[in-house]
């Protein structure tokens, strides 16, 4: 994406933090934005920190903002979404792993197994992804209720749907024949 380069373990330092400030230009937003499906990106930004855990594992924290131009579901017109998240990851070098199939995603889904370098580029890709609103809708919009039926035919509605609907027309109709 961008140049930006993945930072080499054995050179983070143990006692301060290693700082990070990530603005991809121009050419590396738009790669970003086909990728993840959207109509634009405009500024975005990853700013933090890498600090030593103990003598073998890595704590990386900072802060994602971006601006996402999406599509809303309900119109289909050019939205703008905008981004400010924390994002917070572990570099664990004894993390277990497994080549089973399945396997038990583990309680904190902010750890990771440690490799030879950590990546905060990836790591701003992926939280970026994740932040993104997968079905954005402006505000204040509505979907509605879409009602099809066979010509001749009454249409059915969500309400009629509803399981206990109906017993409340019976309800009424037993206290008009009372």
């Amino acid at each position: 994406m961008s140049d930006t380069p993945a930072l080499r373990v054995a050179d983070l330092s143990q006692n301060s933090p290693t700082s990070f400030d990530i603005r991809p230009d121009s050419a590396a937003m738009t790669a970003l934005a086909s990728e993840l499906d959207l109509r634009g990106l405009r500024k975005l930004r990853f700013t933090g920190e890498i600090n030593a855990q103990n003598q073998r594992d890595w704590h990386l924290t900072g802060m994602l903002g971006a601006t996402a131009l999406q599509v809303c579901v309900v119109t289909l017109e050019p939205m703008t979404t905008r981004i400010d998240v924390p994002v917070e990851r572990f570099f664990l070098a004894g993390m277990e792993t497994s080549d089973e199939p399945e396997v038990e995603m583990p309680e904190d889904d902010n750890a990771e197994l440690l490799g030879s370098h950590i990546d905060p580029q990836a790591v701003m890709v992926e939280a970026l992804a994740l932040a993104i609103p997968h079905y954005p809708r402006k505000e204040g919009v509505e979907l509605g209720e879409a009602v099809f039926t066979a010509p001749g035919q009454e249409p059915m509605r969500d309400e009629d749907t509803r399981p206990f609907a109906g017993l409340a027309e019976l309800q009424d109709q037993l206290k008009k024949d009372r």
